[in-house]
């Protein structure tokens, strides 16, 4: 596994998505800049906080199938991470979140309008640098953008009584998270130059890839012991947050499921029912089919490669997707 956080075959392409990856980090903090100072301390506090930059890294291998040297990419990958970055932001609010990324969040450290008005700074940050790559770079991203906030309202409304509970959270999943990566993965392939097919693979391989990646965090947030979401096992458990495995363990209606079904019908402040609801959904058959859910999703991106030339970049977009079986665990 390199410092990308992908397995990499070939040391060349290794060092060409790296260096491809360092220059997005440099122009990133140019564009968060501003002459004024308490907008740029702000504008970078997140940024300085570092983060995984997986979406850079997926513009840079989709890169990889067309003409990788082309500035565009570079500049189409700030355009997706400034993006990225305002949501947190925005999140941060809805959510009221104390930390993000190990450190305070905005609205914890100054207010909710300061976090409010820096994210709407780096959208149009966003939005100034993605108008130089041409209008239909700016259609994308306006109809990402309009999933984005299309997928938190729906999160922050909630399922209506007509509604599936679980159909409407993978929906929500889609539109807050699959959304951008399936645009991170289509800017890489069209600045690049790569066929229409292509684009239309690697936009559907990012949206499925984005999405298990996701909800593989929901299972680790039951299944693991140590937090390898970087969240306290349970956090959303405790919180009331809807995922997955809680979902599903919610449409079962066997008698030897009402204790945990009583459990997950509120938010689990008392640490001892926090205990017991993570014993009982941890042996529940709705981890595991959790995990087969999610798997599916992995088999179906990866399934998307074979349609790609076999270039190198392929093998490591399929790391990825093997990445999601072993985070299963």
């Amino acid at each position: 596994m390199s410092r990308l956080g992908v397995s990499f075959t070939d040391p060349t392409l290794e060092a060409r998505v790296q260096a491809g990856v360092e220059q997005v980090e440099v122009q990133l903090a140019a564009a968060v800049d501003s002459p004024e100072k308490f907008v740029a301390e702000a504008a970078a506090h997140l940024l300085n906080a570092g983060g995984k930059r997986f979406r850079p890294l997926l513009v840079m291998l989709s890169a990889e199938f067309g003409e990788s040297a082309n500035p565009d990419v570079v500049r189409s990958a700030v355009v997706v991470e400034l993006t990225h970055l305002a949501t947190l932001y925005h999140d941060d609010v809805m959510d009221e979140a104390d930390k993000r990324r190990g450190a305070p969040s905005a609205n914890a450290r100054w207010d909710n309008s300061v976090a409010i008005l820096v994210g709407d700074y780096l959208f149009a940050q966003a939005s100034d640098l993605v108008s130089d790559l041409g209008p239909e770079a700016v259609r994308i991203q306006a109809r990402t953008f309009s999933r984005l906030v299309q997928g938190q309202i729906r999160e922050t409304l909630g399922p209506s009584e007509d509604d599936d509970a679980l159909a409407h959270y993978l929906s929500v999943v889609a539109d807050k998270t699959g959304s951008l990566i399936a645009t991170a993965a289509l800017f890489g392939a069209k600045m690049a130059g790569a066929s229409v097919d292509v684009q239309e693979t690697l936009s559907e391989f990012g949206e499925r890839i984005g999405a298990a990646f996701q909800l593989s965090d929901d299972i680790i947030d039951i299944a693991s012991e140590t937090g390898d979401s970087g969240k306290t096992p349970g956090t959303d458990l405790r919180e009331g947050v809807p995922t997955l495995p809680t979902l599903i363990a919610l449409r079962s209606t066997d008698a030897e499921s009402e204790r945990l079904r009583s459990l997950l019908a509120k938010p689990l402040t008392d640490d001892a029912e926090l205990d017991e609801a993570i014993r009982l959904l941890r042996v529940h058959p709705a981890m595991t089919e959790a995990r087969t859910y999610v798997q599916a999703e992995a088999d179906a991106a990866s399934a998307l490669l074979a349609k790609l030339p076999d270039v190198p970049a392929r093998a490591a977009l399929q790391a990825l997707c093997d990445t999601v079986a072993t985070r299963l665990g």
